[in-house]
């Protein structure tokens, strides 16, 4: 019988050895099986129905996404239509204020000019 430091190493295609080496491990290929080059292209792609059912989910993730994105579009206008309410509220109100202050201001001028008006009669 062989011990390990004995058994024959068989090169593999790629020129690699196969099965265990000295230190006991096995020194095959970590890719995989090695294929000879020029065997014609190799098969990568699924089969159909896997390419199916991946375009399903993908539809599926995709009608998913666009409710998704509507529901937020329809969220942000009702927010922006609130708050349209709310600075057309707020505008009302200043510009009544502004109107109650012009006409504060124009009767206080009003006054001020009767009052020095009549304190300049007074000296003459």
């Amino acid at each position: 019988m062989e011990s390990d430091d004995e058994i024959r190493r068989v090169p593999e295609i790629g020129g690699e050895a196969a099965g265990p080496t000295a230190s006991g491990r096995d020194g095959g290929s970590v890719a995989g099986p090695v294929q000879p080059s020029g065997s014609g292209p190799r098969r990568r792609g699924r089969s159909p129905a896997d390419k199916e059912n991946k375009r399903l989910k993908r539809l599926l993730r995709n009608r998913v996404s666009a409710q998704q994105a509507r529901e937020r579009k329809k969220a942000y206008l009702i927010d922006l239509e609130a708050r349209v309410k709310e600075l057309e509220t707020k505008n009302a109100e200043l510009e009544e204020r502004l109107t109650t202050l012009q006409n504060e201001n124009q009767m206080l001028r009003q006054i001020l000019k009767n009052t020095t008006a009549g304190s300049q009669d007074g000296r003459k």
